[in-house]
């Protein structure tokens, strides 16, 4: 089969190239290269290729022409065209086999059309010669517009250096036809504080930028198409720039001197003002450090995180009296500094502030911050200790007045001067803690204290004495210069040497003493038997006066009595069986004593319990009444009546008779149980005696009670009793009347019941 083609030039003018043929027997033949010609083997076919160039305008556009070697001109051949496109964008004439584009081709859209031809013999209806496929291509013309897809372009670029951007724009034309997609940038809007390099879209910053002065810039890239010749096509994108902060500026304070003041009062600590510095950069470039030059000892600054601000603050207080004003100077500097930026940090910022000291009322001021006195003991009354001073610092100078805070024994004068008031003994007391006010006249708020010591001074006072207490003890047989008991003394003196004592019997003693002392001079003696032999019957116990004396100027001596028990010794002549007695008898008394104290409490203590549970069982109730069981005769009245006099406030037919009956009881006939209910019950007739009586002691009950309301309409005025097995006798409340009820042995319980006999009676009567 011939194929016959149009082939686009590069200015759009289609050649037509002559027919090619391809047969069966070509499948074997080897590949004819010819000029012109797209012939290619593959699987053995020969096919061609066609081109079309995209948005062409005629809506037949003419591609080709297939032909049969076969045709001979007698339109009994048919073509026929299959594949992709067949029919609905390339359509072929079935007698001639000329191909037409009856569609715009897009190229980007698709690019390549493989489709197959095939040669019918019309009058036949078979197949003249195998399929034979070929291919159509559309061929790129410049219709894309180049595009930036990752727009919108956001640069962050530290200020003062050439850091860059890149920005790239793709164009959708075939970047192997032609220049149609060779793409040239260039700077629309950005000079000139930036360049762009054409062929690569690299943006530079052409000169040094302070953030400072201007810290955005908007840019705007055109890309052209067909490198910029004439008929390109273009596109724009906008780029913002923004410029990073870099630590190129140092703080600077902006006044000159800082006048603060503080007042002589203020603890250490105390934030006195603010200082303030000012960076034009930003973030952690914009934060800076506080100091005072010279190390001052007063004061210190410290810098605010979050403001930037210098806090002075009072290091060491200050006194308005000694320095009244303090010139400071102080620096600043950044706290965070790039080596190659050390070039505009090297010389820091300064400042003065000047700090006015505040004069305040001070309290007083004592000389010393304590004071230590000595006085002899049995020193007389008023005599002098010593002498505190305190002062006014104040430039008024205000008189002091002093005092003593809890001394029963010490007081002072208006000029400082400490003198007793009672007698001092060191044995009681070798120290005394003081405390003296001083309070300013002016201004009684202004208090100050100051502790002073007093010691007392010993003089010896004090003879010495036993250190304790000697249980001493010689055996009946005991023989003469023999040891039964080593003693010393001590002295409640306070001595600048060390103590010394000396020991001797009295005079009598010494004369006729069974025992002698010999005195080891070391503070201690030791007593020894005269004799040989003592009897527990004729001399049980021995008293010795041993004299003791101090080394004190001047010296003194006390007489001491020791105590010698005879003791009828073991047979290995041991004190301590007498010693073993002895300590039984008093553990036993000790015992004894001790039990004889509790029994004592526990008989006072059963004593209050028992008082307390009489108490309360004799304690009378206010209302008694309310405690008795009452039934059917009982009245009460609301209404107010006239006072205790009013004898009108009831109806006391009420309580003379009652048409009312009781409902019928079994009654029991024995006698012996009538007597028992007649001694139970308590029967009150409505005009006996004893009933006024009754009402008369309620009354007088009513006047006396405290608690009793304050009103008398509210009265009980007769009442039954309690534990009457017979139940009530009243008829008032009865819901039940009984005609047949029998009340004549009422008439045998005796005159106190000829009353009640009467009205039953009555009733009964009227009633039938």
């Amino acid at each position: 089969m011939n194929y016959c083609f149009l082939l686009p030039l590069m200015l759009g003018i289609p050649l037509i190239w002559p027919c090619f043929t391809a047969t069966e027997s070509s499948k074997t033949e080897e590949v004819k290269h010819q000029v012109g010609s797209h012939l290619r083997m593959k699987r053995g076919w020969m096919w061609n290729q066609f081109f079309v160039p995209e948005e062409m305008n005629k809506t037949d556009y003419h591609i080709g022409q297939l032909r049969s070697d076969l045709d001979n001109g007698n339109n009994s051949f048919q073509y026929k065209l299959l594949g992709a496109g067949a029919g609905s964008i390339f359509v072929i004439d079935e007698r001639t086999g000329d191909i037409y584009a009856i569609q715009k081709l897009d190229r980007e859209e698709r690019s390549l059309y493989t489709l197959r031809a095939q040669v019918i013999d019309s009058t036949t209806g078979r197949a003249v010669e195998p399929e034979s496929e070929f291919v159509i291509r559309v061929s790129d013309i410049n219709d894309n517009e180049p595009k930036f897809l990752d727009e919108p372009y956001e640069a962050i670029v530290p200020e003062m250096s050439p850091e860059v951007i890149q920005v790239t724009a793709t164009d959708a034309d075939d970047p192997a036809s032609g220049n149609n997609a060779r793409l040239l940038y260039s700077l629309l809007q950005g000079q000139p504080y930036f360049s762009i390099e054409p062929t690569t879209g690299v943006i530079r910053i052409s000169s040094k930028m302070d953030r400072e002065l201007q810290d955005e810039y908007w840019v705007i890239i055109q890309a052209k198409d067909m490198i910029g010749l004439p008929g390109a096509l273009s596109g724009t994108t906008s780029v913002l720039i923004k410029l990073s902060d870099v630590n190129d500026n140092k703080p600077i304070f902006k006044e000159r001197l800082y006048r603060l003041t503080v007042s002589e009062s203020a603890p250490t600590g105390t934030s006195i003002g603010r200082i303030m510095a000012y960076d034009n950069d930003i973030g952690e470039n914009a934060e800076m450090d506080y100091s005072i030059e010279d190390d001052s000892q007063t004061f210190d600054i410290i810098t605010n995180n979050e403001t930037q601000e210098g806090i002075v603050i009072l290091k060491k207080k200050v006194d308005f009296e000694h320095q009244n004003h303090y010139l400071i100077r102080a620096n600043v500097k950044n706290r965070h500094v790039a080596e190659h930026l050390m070039e505009y940090h090297v010389e820091a910022s300064t400042t003065f502030v000047r700090v006015q000291v505040e004069d305040e009322d001070e309290p007083p001021v004592f000389l010393l911050p304590y004071y230590l006195f000595e006085i002899l003991e049995e020193s007389p009354h008023g005599s002098f200790v010593g002498m505190v001073s305190a002062t006014d610092p104040d430039q008024r100078k205000s008189p002091i007045r002093y005092s003593i805070n809890r001394s029963k024994v010490f007081s002072i004068d208006d000029n400082g001067t400490i003198i007793t008031t009672n007698p001092l003994d060191r044995e009681i007391s070798a120290w005394y803690n003081l405390s003296i006010t001083a309070t300013e006249k002016y201004n009684v708020q202004q208090i100050s204290a100051v502790p002073v010591y007093v010691q007392v001074l010993n003089i010896n006072d004090h003879a010495p004495e036993f250190s304790e207490y000697y249980d001493t003890y010689v055996c009946e047989n005991a023989g003469s210069g023999q040891v039964i008991q080593t003693i010393s003394a001590v002295d409640r003196d306070e001595s600048v040497e060390d103590h010394h004592f000396y020991f001797n019997l009295s005079v009598e003693d010494t004369k006729n003493s069974s025992f002698i002392i010999i005195d080891n001079e070391d503070n201690t003696a030791v007593i020894l038997t005269n004799r040989t032999g003592f009897s527990l019957q004729e001399e049980p116990v021995f008293y010795i006066s041993v004299l003791i004396a101090d080394n004190g100027i001047p010296s003194l001596t006390s007489t001491n009595t020791l105590t010698i028990h005879i003791c009828d010794c073991d047979d290995y002549g041991s004190t301590q069986t007498c010693r073993d007695k002895d300590l039984l008898l008093s553990m036993g008394f000790r015992t004894e004593v001790i039990l004889a104290i509790l029994i004592s409490i526990m008989i006072i203590f059963g004593f209050i319990f028992l008082i307390l549970g009489l108490k309360q069982r004799r304690e009378p109730t206010l209302f008694p009444e309310k405690g008795e069981d009452f039934r059917e005769n009982i009245f009460r009245y609301d209404d107010e009546g006239g006072g205790e006099e009013d004898t009108e406030a009831f109806d006391i037919v009420q309580l003379r008779s009652s048409t009312i009956m009781r409902e019928r009881k079994t009654r029991k006939t024995a006698a012996a149980e009538i007597r028992s209910l007649y001694r139970q019950s308590l029967q009150v007739g409505p005009d006996s005696a004893i009933f006024r009586k009754f009402i008369l002691e309620k009354l007088e009950e009513a006047n006396t009670d405290p608690c009793a309301p304050p009103f008398d309409s509210l009265q009980t005025y007769a009442f039954e009793g309690t534990g009457s097995l017979a139940g009530s006798l009243s008829s008032l409340g009865s819901t039940v009347s009984d005609q047949d009820e029998n009340y004549d042995y009422l008439n045998e319980l005796g005159p106190r019941f000829k009353r009640l006999a009467c009205m039953f009676g009555s009733a009964l009567q009227s009633n039938n």
